[in-house]
């Protein structure tokens, strides 16, 4: 028999203990076994005889203990409502009666073994046809006959294995993700395959010289290079002309209006040239300019399909609840949830919409929207408000009005949510502002050599001025901030920052104030106990441990961590009450353990953040506080040293002392703030002249976001739910956060750099070109060196800084 898995348990007494096979949680008992395999829970013991019985074992041959905790309890009755046809028809992506495709979001994927498994669900049930998984998105596209599978159980058997779908009131909308578009891609090959052609058939001409390519060659040369230019300027230069005439539609000079102009010119003068024989014109330089620009354009685009910049509480709220009727209770979509409604709700259920308690004692919490991480008691006749978890009993809520009139949605109607903030980016964006004065400084230096010319030699001037039209073109200048913003993009994203496009690295470069949430943000969701109170024998502290390590809340876990191993002992009685505490009974005594009130004493002398235990006559207590994140007070005396740093937290002021050491001034502290007096701190603070990034984690947290010059969500999972934002942070980086702020700054600097090398290049060129002496040979070099150098110096600097800031 194998020896089972152990590990040492933290604390200061330590003893083995054994490893479930699949989850590789702790087993606290040795019963449930399959042969010589032990398992925490029934669960996972069902997980692997599914798996087993259809000879799916090199599950765990992948990776050892794949499970990592995922199954949970189920309801019976927690996917009733996709039985209902109008439900269940509004997440399918295509059915014709009988076969259905579903795409569902599966969060709890995160190794190589949870694909093998979902995608061999068709072994586990017959009805199910395929599954295929988007790992990078944690989607999985499921198809199946509806006649031997349901939608429901389809979920059920998802769940059962441990991967759990979140199905939310978005997913119901079925909005089509917009896919990307393949259309630039495809001009993009056709660009580079023409651009390398006509390069190619150019070079016989350029290298003859004065010897004589032959009439014939030549003119066949250039035939084919004009039938091959054909696409390159009327379908892979399209955006160009489209950009450029809606812009001069608007009387706005589009970036893309010089490149338009240079385009036009340089074909114009081709076809020129080619009708008079007099060369075969700057068709390799023309099509040059499109395939470089299209190439740094669909560098800029790239961008991170499983991430969503934009969301708001409908990717969190459920896709129906339970109804009370007089026949009994039924689903109902929350679409069609209308006022007066009786909703249940089971623990950990979100309150979907402002109700009345009318059916037992509500224990809300209310993190999700206003940041306030203590549970609130809400007893029978009072108003609980949507988006607040309940963690109680079983309760029944009355509708007071639907989810479009509550105080959640009302968020999403500040003005702050109508603004484009990625137009607002690109009309400031120091690259349209350099674009804007380069066009009208051209267009004067080519008055200038007309009128120049024109006294001199008038045969002159359309060589000239079209040469400068040609050589002049801002496509270096754009490919230094696109190549370097990408190479950003890239670099940030591969140490957890993701960035919602290149525009966001400027303005992060440019930030003065930074404003921290707290609960979540500054906080890790994890609580730690600091001291305790009360004189308990070791006998004693052996029940209280015993009792708390049954318990799954936060606080029974930080006290399990913080006491001592004890060794079990025999429970003669145990129960939880949600919102309250825990009660037993060991060895005769009954231990209580949970609020000031739950063990007999007065509700007044409750602390936050308190837990008190009360063994017969005996009173004591253990404050939990929470964690804070990694390298968090070291990080924040960093950014203190450059930047105004202030919090700003929904939450109680009840740990005030203690970050008030970390920010170091008491007024940079703002407690108790509700959302939208977050969001009109901001806004005074940028009518002060301030740039603001904004750093939050939660749905109350979104008109900050929204309203900052930049707002990073905080995620544990980047993939998990988030609020409308413009960068999603892996929160395991969150010390990293100065070392992006100064990359995003260096690449600025990286750009102006690259705009001084093209500025170079563009005199040369105007030189040359002014005097009439410009050879296609000349600009055939000129200009894709230019980009080509531009190109080397933007990512080649970045990727030195980011090596030197460690990144």
């Amino acid at each position: 028999m194998p020896i089972p898995a152990t590990k040492e348990r933290p604390g200061l007494k330590h003893k083995p203990t054994t490893l479930c096979y699949h989850c590789g949680s702790e087993c606290l008992t040795h019963d449930i076994t399959v042969g010589d395999k032990l398992f925490c829970c029934d669960g996972c013991r069902l997980v692997y005889e599914v798996i087993n019985s259809n000879g799916l074992c090199n599950y765990y041959e992948i990776q050892q203990h794949p499970g990592l905790s995922q199954v949970k309890p189920l309801r019976s009755d927690k996917y009733a409502y996709l039985d209902q046809e109008e439900i269940a028809s509004r997440l399918f992506k295509f059915t014709d009666g009988n076969h259905a495709i579903v795409i569902l979001h599966v969060p709890g994927i995160h190794c190589s073994s949870c694909m093998w498994l979902l995608e061999h669900m068709h072994r586990l049930n017959p009805g199910i046809t395929e599954s295929r998984l988007n790992f990078s998105a944690k989607e999985i596209t499921i198809r199946f006959q509806r006649s031997k599978i349901s939608l429901r159980q389809v979920v059920e058997l998802m769940t059962t294995l441990g991967y759990e779908p979140a199905i939310s009131l978005q997913d119901a909308e079925n909005i089509k993700k917009e896919k990307p578009s393949r259309h630039r891609i495809y001009k993009l090959g056709v660009a580079g395959f023409c651009f390398g052609n006509i390069m190619l058939m150019s070079f016989p001409e350029y290298l003859s010289g004065s010897n004589d390519l032959g009439e014939e060659y030549a003119l066949l040369f250039r035939m084919l290079n004009l039938f091959l230019s054909i696409p390159v300027f009327f379908y892979c230069a399209s955006e160009f002309w489209v950009n450029t005439w809606v812009s001069l539609r608007r009387l706005i000079l589009h970036i893309d209006a010089p490149i338009a102009l240079a385009l036009l010119i340089t074909y114009g003068r081709s076809l020129y040239e080619i009708a008079h024989g007099m060369g075969n014109g700057y068709l390799d330089s023309m099509s040059g300019i499109v395939f470089f620009m299209l190439a740094g354009r669909v560098v800029q685009e790239r961008t991170y399909r499983s991430l969503s910049f934009h969301r708001d509480y409908k990717s969190y709220f459920p896709i129906a609840v339970t109804i009370q009727t007089s026949a009994g209770t039924t689903a109902r979509s929350l679409h069609d949830l209308k006022k007066g409604d009786r909703v249940v709700l089971h623990s950990n259920e979100l309150v979907p919409a402002d109700s009345i308690v009318t059916e037992g004692t509500a224990y809300v919490d209310y993190s999700f929207v206003t940041g306030e991480s203590e549970p609130v008691m809400v007893p029978e006749g009072k108003q609980v408000y949507a988006g607040g978890r309940h963690i109680g009993k079983q309760i029944a809520v009355t509708v007071l009005q639907p989810v479009s009139g509550s105080y959640l949605t009302s968020l999403w109607n500040h003005y702050a949510f109508e603004k484009n903030k990625t137009d607002e980016r690109e009309q400031t964006s120091f690259v349209h502002l350099l674009s804007k004065y380069f066009t009208w400084i051209l267009f004067a230096l080519a008055g200038i050599t007309t009128i120049y010319w024109w006294i001199h030699n008038p045969s002159v001037i359309l060589p000239a001025v079209s040469a400068m039209l040609i050589v002049a073109c801002p496509c270096a200048l754009l490919l230094a901030a696109t190549f370097t913003n990408g190479n950003l993009l890239r670099i940030f994203s591969n140490k957890g920052l993701y960035l919602r496009d290149a525009a966001v690295a400027e303005q992060l470069s440019k930030i003065t104030h930074i404003v921290f949430d707290k609960t979540g943000t500054l906080t890790d969701g994890v609580t730690v106990c600091a001291d305790h109170t009360g004189e308990f024998t070791d006998k004693e502290r052996q029940w209280v441990y015993n009792c708390v390590r049954s318990s799954n809340h936060p606080y029974s876990r930080a006290i399990t961590e913080y006491m001592e191993y004890h060794p079990p002992v025999q429970i003669t009685f145990w129960k939880e009450i949600p919102g309250q505490g825990m009660e037993a009974v060991i060895d005769g005594q009954t231990i209580r353990i949970g609020s000031a009130a739950f063990t007999g004493l007065p509700a007044a002398d409750h602390l936050p953040g308190t837990v008190y235990i009360s063994i017969g006559e005996k009173r004591g207590s253990i404050r939990c506080t929470p964690r804070y994140r990694k390298q968090m007070p070291e990080t924040i005396a960093t950014l203190r040293g450059t930047y105004q740093v202030s919090l700003l937290s929904g939450d109680r002021a009840q740990q005030q002392a203690q970050f008030t050491t970390i920010f170091g001034n008491k007024n940079l502290l703002h407690f108790g703030k509700s959302p939208e007096q977050k969001l009109a701190y901001i806004e005074s603070q940028q009518q002060q002249g301030a740039k603001v990034l904004m750093i939050g984690d939660g749905l109350n947290d979104a008109g900050a976001l929204q309203q900052s010059d930049v707002g990073i969500t905080l995620s544990d999972d980047v993939n998990n739910f988030t609020p409308s934002c413009d960068a999603i942070l892996d929160a395991s980086k969150f010390d990293r956060i100065p070392a992006f702020i100064k990359m995003a700054q260096a690449g600025q600097r990286i750009i102006h750099f690259a705009f001084i090398i093209s500025i170079l290049y563009n005199i040369i060129g105007l030189y040359i070109a002014v005097q009439g002496l410009m050879q296609p040979m000349i600009a055939a070099i000129l200009m894709p060196s230019s980009t080509l150098s531009i190109v080397l110096i933007s990512t080649g600097m970045s990727a030195w800084k980011a090596r030197r800031l460690k990144l």
